[in-house]
């Protein structure tokens, strides 16, 4: 069942095209992301999927109702944690999650039986009676998804999930994201730690300018883009030249050489025996090389 469907989307700002005839979709019970570098569209495309901004052309259906002529029975099924961390901070956590629910309808009762769920959940129970200004940045973050989550809906939309958190914070959230996954919410998110994607998302997409340049697993985007590993070493003109010599491709960024190797044992070998004693490393290729290889290493504002 695809939750989400979206033909020839667009979204223009004047004469900006900034989501420029994209078609996907995001099937139940999966982890779809949108990446890409800043201005690509992403956000502009999750804007629309969670109806605060209305296409300029094609079509986008969620839950099988369209964005721009059903938006409020959409609203009702989902839940959006947005980049910032904006609790109340004229309430306490629980307060915050409990009013949140009046939004949506839900009985007093109700609302706090959730909220002490979502609380404990989240590994936020000690903090339940906290003013907002005690909590540190990561419990903050999880204040927001369980907020998200006070609806109970079908499709979790996360922009930048774990932005500015550390690594122990990164990982709870991955961990209660995947578990969403596993009783059967979908979420959609975009995020510039390529290592997140790479271990969340069951599909995604690489957007720039508007446009989606590549679709698929992050295991399939490397395999074909990256290779399977990379042997790299210092970018200097002797060595550059040697491995011109040897007929053996290779890209320069900045200060380094990069060779994508489906047998980097051998390419290694055969630059260190022929061209020199420069230091030679061998890793796994990963989802940020063909990320950089698609979207350039040029710094975008």
């Amino acid at each position: 069942m695809e939750i989400i469907t979206a033909h020839n989307l667009e979204k223009y700002f004047g004469t900006l095209a900034a989501v420029d005839g994209i078609s996907f979709s995001v099937k139940k019970g999966e982890i779809f992301g949108f990446l890409g570098p800043n201005g690509a569209g992403k956000t502009t495309a999750m804007k629309m999927i969670h109806c605060v901004s209305k296409r300029t052309g094609g079509d986008l259906r969620v839950f099988g109702l369209d964005t721009d002529i059903e938006p409020r029975m959409i609203k009702q099924r989902l839940g959006v944690v947005p980049q910032e961390n904006n609790p109340d901070p004229d309430f306490t956590t629980f307060q915050n999650l409990t009013i949140y629910a009046r939004y949506f309808g839900i009985p007093r009762s109700e609302a706090e039986k959730r909220a002490e769920e979502l609380l404990e959940f989240m590994q936020l129970s000690e903090k339940r009676d906290a003013p907002i200004e005690t909590l540190s940045g990561g419990m903050k973050r999880r204040l927001i998804i369980a907020r998200a989550l006070m609806n109970e809906p079908e499709l979790l939309i996360l922009d930048e999930p774990t932005i500015g958190l550390d690594p122990q914070a990164r990982h709870l959230i991955w961990e209660k994201l995947r578990h969403l996954r596993s009783i059967g919410c979908t979420l959609v998110m975009t995020t510039h730690y390529l290592d997140e994607a790479e271990r969340l998302c069951d599909r995604l997409v690489i957007m720039d300018s508007g446009k989606i340049l590549v679709e698929g697993s992050p295991a399939e985007l490397v395999r074909k883009y990256a290779g399977k590993e990379i042997v790299e070493a210092a970018a200097n003109p002797e060595f550059v030249a040697c491995l011109k010599e040897k007929r053996i491709e290779f890209e320069v960024f900045g200060d380094t050489i990069q060779v994508q190797a489906d047998d980097p044992q051998i390419i290694a070998q055969i630059m260190m025996e022929s061209c020199g004693r420069e230091r030679i490393t061998v890793r796994m290729a990963t989802l940020e090389d063909v990320f950089l290889k698609l979207t350039g290493r040029t710094l975008r504002e």
